[in-house]
């Protein structure tokens, strides 16, 4: 029982931390200009092109939701459409070029702000244990 209440409170922590984390993004970045959805779809849209129900059933969501989300993204220009050449009756979405540079440009921003704060904020030792950490993360991750 203390090793799942132990596990309790460190997966509470590591859900605040990454929280705060990821407003700090958003406040240093871009992105704050898009809704989280939207985000979302333009990050799943730099690995590779999909159509709009793929998109909504990797998001977990209803397909009427994501045609919303995909709307206004293409709107702004950040996605284009195209013909599925494998289904005529598909279409498949992607990123513009300006797309790729809103996304390019939000990234750089915000790895550009964590890398001061862990230079500055870090001694060289918690660097090291956050380096140490982070494989144990990505296994959390999958």
């Amino acid at each position: 029982m203390a090793n799942r209440d132990h596990a309790r409170t460190t997966a509470g922590e590591i859900r605040v931390v990454f929280s705060r984390l990821r407003r700090r993004f958003r406040e240093v970045s871009q992105f704050d200009e898009l809704t989280p959805s939207q985000t979302s779809v333009l990050s799943r849209l730099v690995g590779a092109d999909a159509s709009s129900s793929d998109l909504a059933a990797a998001e977990r969501v209803r397909p009427q939701s994501m045609a919303a989300t995909v709307a206004v993204l293409v709107s702004r220009g950040f996605v284009d459409r195209a013909p599925d050449p494998n289904d005529g009756r598909r279409q498949l979405l992607s990123l513009s070029a300006a797309g790729r540079a809103f996304v390019d440009g939000t990234r750089r921003t915000r790895e550009e702000w964590l890398t001061q704060a862990v230079a500055e904020r870090l001694t060289d030792a918690e660097r090291e244990t956050v380096d140490a950490a982070l494989p144990l993360l990505a296994r959390l991750a999958e």
